[in-house]
């Protein structure tokens, strides 16, 4: 087995290991999986180092802003996969579902007393890095930060990229060295070699460990927890099965399409991947050893150099180079500037250019203003927009190019670009599935300038910022059918010109 590259490991507290502790406990918050893992391989490393068995802790909170029956369910269905892949393979499995805020306060700790080290996973947003540094604060062992977020360590890059063809040359130059550094597909395929750790009755009682709660309709429901209900459950099913199966449905049918028409709302070519990839319950190393496959790709057929092109480093088919720059080079390019920048949720992280602009046309007179209430429920005079609202609003996501149109009409509709953007943040990060996620900021912040250049001629409200309109859309896309679907009657789909 191949020791997790040192790069991906970040000690965060001074204390020290304790090989005569109990167990190993890996504190699982981001990487919500059990296969191609590099946090939960090194885990297994420090359990094979020091002779004793694993702990998983899988907490899921209510106290953190925009939790709702939604995201709680995403995640419990995967806890439900988590717990049934453990308890076949003799893991200790702890899922602590907090019944109200604060409640877990002290889990961790306690549990921590009697593990020889605690290694969890390095996610650079939302509460994440502040809750694992108030934890390595309190705990007198060492606590471990693994990343497992994409094919390049986040600590590979000492700056932010501004532009992703900057960010792709790096990448190609850069990248080559870390592609044979893989997670192990099935790391607790022959493990453990002891037998699961007891806990404490008195640990136990405190923190009941349950059975995460089911899909409305099966057993339990979220409706006695203090979360957000009327965000209500999407279709989609979290964990990794659910992943495992998307992945094989899209690489075996939709994928041959994806080059041509991933962009058309009517298409349903799209991935599918991102709500996936944002909870931890699908890794990108697994998507891209399965289309390395599919491919027949090996690593000898990268180019020798690159040179920032979208496509022709990776010696693919067209459809899979352009696959792999939206996986690779616009996701990564989000964990960059999240790694680097603490404000990268914030207007004044943008470039300086935009900002000018945007200042410049702030007080440009708008046909239509509408406010955070208007834009939730889709009262607009638009029938496109209302309609990508929507389908946010049910499914917990929007179509990959209505979401670039979404957020240009909220600039263009808003008082401010500053309120444009907390308007964004917040429907986006209360509604859809992979929300408060480096890349759904890179996508939010896009829409205001970040990654992109000056375009001319400068228009009212936008100034140099790229524009987009729902006529524009609709004349280069069919969307009638998108409009059918998610339109709220025959009057408002006619505002929209076919």
């Amino acid at each position: 087995m191949s020791a997790v590259p040192g790069i991906r490991i970040r000690q965060c507290n001074e204390a020290v290991a304790r090989p005569g502790g109990r167990y190993v406990l890996y504190w699982m918050i981001a990487n919500r999986r059990l296969r191609y893992n590099f946090a939960l391989d090194r885990a297994i490393e420090h359990c094979k180092t020091f002779g004793k068995p694993l702990a998983v802790l899988e907490a899921l909170r209510v106290g953190y802003r925009w939790a709702s029956d939604r995201i709680h369910q995403f995640v419990l269905d995967g806890m439900h996969v988590n717990q049934r892949t453990c308890e076949e393979s003799g893991i200790r499995y702890l899922p602590y579902l907090e019944p109200r805020p604060g409640a877990a306060k002290g889990l961790l700790r306690t549990l921590a007393k009697d593990a020889c080290i605690v290694v969890t996973d390095d996610f650079p947003c939302f509460f994440l890095p502040k809750m694992v540094t108030s934890a390595a604060n309190q705990l007198d062992v060492l606590l471990e930060a693994v990343d497992s977020n994409g094919l390049l360590p986040i600590r590979a890059t000492t700056r932010v990229f501004q532009r992703a063809v900057d960010f792709r040359r790096f990448l190609q130059k850069e990248l080559p060295k870390h592609l044979t550094d893989f997670p192990i597909a099935e790391p607790l395929k022959g493990f453990p070699a002891a037998a699961a750790p007891q806990i404490s009755k008195r640990i136990l009682t405190k923190w009941p460990m349950t059975v995460a709660t089911k899909r409305q309709g099966e057993t339990q429901t979220l409706d006695a927890l203090p979360i957000d209900h009327v965000v209500t459950l999407a279709e989609m099913r979290g964990g990794s099965e659910a992943a495992f199966r998307r992945m094989t449905e899209f690489f075996g049918e939709g994928f041959e399409h994806y080059g041509e028409r991933q962009v058309e709302p009517e298409s349903g070519t799209s991935s599918g991947f991102s709500p996936y990839l944002h909870f931890g319950h699908l890794s990108v190393h697994e998507v891209m050893a399965t289309l390395a496959k599919k491919e027949k790709w090996t690593l000898g057929r990268l180019a020798l150099r690159g040179n920032g092109s979208k496509e022709g480093w990776w010696n693919m088919s067209s459809t899979a180079e352009k696959f792999l720059d939206e996986l690779i080079t616009w996701r990564e390019l989000g964990f960059n500037f999240a790694a680097h920048r603490e404000d990268y949720g914030r207007y004044d992280a943008l470039p300086e250019w935009a900002k000018v602009t945007l200042r410049k046309h702030k007080r440009d007179e708008r046909d239509h203003v509408y406010g955070l209430e208007e834009f939730e429920h889709a009262r607009t005079h638009d029938a496109l927009w209302n309609a990508a609202q929507r389908q946010l609003v049910r499914e917990g996501r929007i179509h990959n190019y209505l979401r670039m149109l979404w957020g240009k009409k909220i600039l263009q509709w808003s008082r401010g670009p500053e309120e444009a953007a907390e308007i964004m943040i917040h429907l986006n990060n209360k509604y859809a599935l992979d929300g408060r996620d480096p890349n759904s900021y890179s996508g939010i912040f896009w829409v205001l300038g970040r990654y992109d250049r000056p375009w001319a001629p400068e228009r009212p409200i936008f100034g140099a910022i790229r524009y987009m309109s729902s006529e524009n859309t609709a004349r280069k896309f069919s969307v009638k059918r998108y409009l059918e679907k998610y339109g709220k009657n025959e009057a408002e789909q006619s505002q929209c010109p076919l």
